[in-house]
């Protein structure tokens, strides 16, 4: 099954604060196990609001936002994505992760989200389906036929 896990934000990622070597050997040693264990399909950091935009939809109207944003706990410094055989599995995951995480990076807090995906097991098969609709679309697009759900 697989999983995202969604690093929050916080004031130092927001503010651009790069980590120093010690944390990024940290992490990529943590990363390294992960993906030898088939558990770290792919991960990024991702940097501050302030470089960022957002497109909110209403009505007929589009409004591009540009960062920063202020609530800084909605934010995310990061995400994973990750392949585990339980809801268990994924939290003892995300456990060892935050604790690479919170000493390395601040010494002090860090907070991990982690979801499932829906796969396409998790839909019904409506009978009305085209043969060759959303559904073998979706799948060859997981395949690696297409960049989403890669």
């Amino acid at each position: 099954m697989r999983y995202m896990g969604v690093l929050k934000a916080d004031k130092d990622t927001e503010a651009g604060v790069l980590p120093d070597e010690k944390f990024l050997s940290a992490m990529g040693a943590f990363f390294e196990e992960g993906v030898k264990a088939g558990v770290i399909l792919s991960g990024e950091g991702l940097q501050p609001s302030s470089r960022g935009a957002r497109v909110r939809y209403s009505g007929s109207k589009r409004t591009v936002i540009d960062g920063p944003f202020a609530e800084t706990k909605e934010l995310i410094a990061g995400y994973a994505i990750l392949q585990f055989t339980s809801k268990a599995e994924a939290i003892e995951w995300t456990k060892r992760f935050v604790q690479v995480d919170a000493p390395g990076r601040l010494g002090a807090e860090s907070e991990c989200e982690t979801r499932p995906f829906f796969e396409l097991e998790d839909f019904p098969v409506d009978p009305a389906e085209k043969p060759d609709g959303w559904r073998q679309l979706e799948q060859r697009l997981r395949d690696g036929g297409g960049r989403a759900g890669n």
